[in-house]
């Protein structure tokens, strides 16, 4: 029994561990596409997820008009968490639209444990 114990803990941290993906990093884009763009119905944010870090430091909207924030799992599986604005996203909802109706500085975090970086996975979202 406790072999089987043992064993199973240690597959646990091996998922743990490696469970954001490869560590092999993607080439880097010449020029970073603007997070966040202007649409006639709002705007949209994009948050690009890679192994243990979102694409931006920060991400800028207007307070009133309403935002449709998009994940994009470039790398690893990650979500995104908003509380502040009841966000949470992930593999299964990839989408979310709000209107923020205050402003300041608001944490974004991933919300799925993917591995030894997962508590440094933060950006921020500015409501202008």
């Amino acid at each position: 029994m406790r072999k089987l114990l043992v064993l199973f803990m240690g597959v646990a941290i091996v998922i743990a561990i490696t469970a954001c993906g490869s560590k092999e990093a993607k080439p880097a884009e010449t020029t970073a596409p603007a997070a966040t763009t202007q649409a006639a119905d709002g705007q949209n944010v994009a948050l690009k997820a890679t192994n243990f870090k979102f694409d931006q430091a920060e991400y800028r909207v207007k307070k009133g008009q309403p935002v449709t924030i998009t994940l994009d799992n470039s790398q690893g599986v990650h979500g995104a968490s908003i509380k502040e604005f009841n966000v949470k996203l992930d593999n299964s909802n990839k989408t979310f639209t709000f209107t923020p109706d205050k402003t300041g500085s608001f944490p974004i975090t991933c919300s799925i444990m993917c591995g030894s970086g997962h508590a440094n996975m933060k950006s921020t979202l500015i409501v202008e």
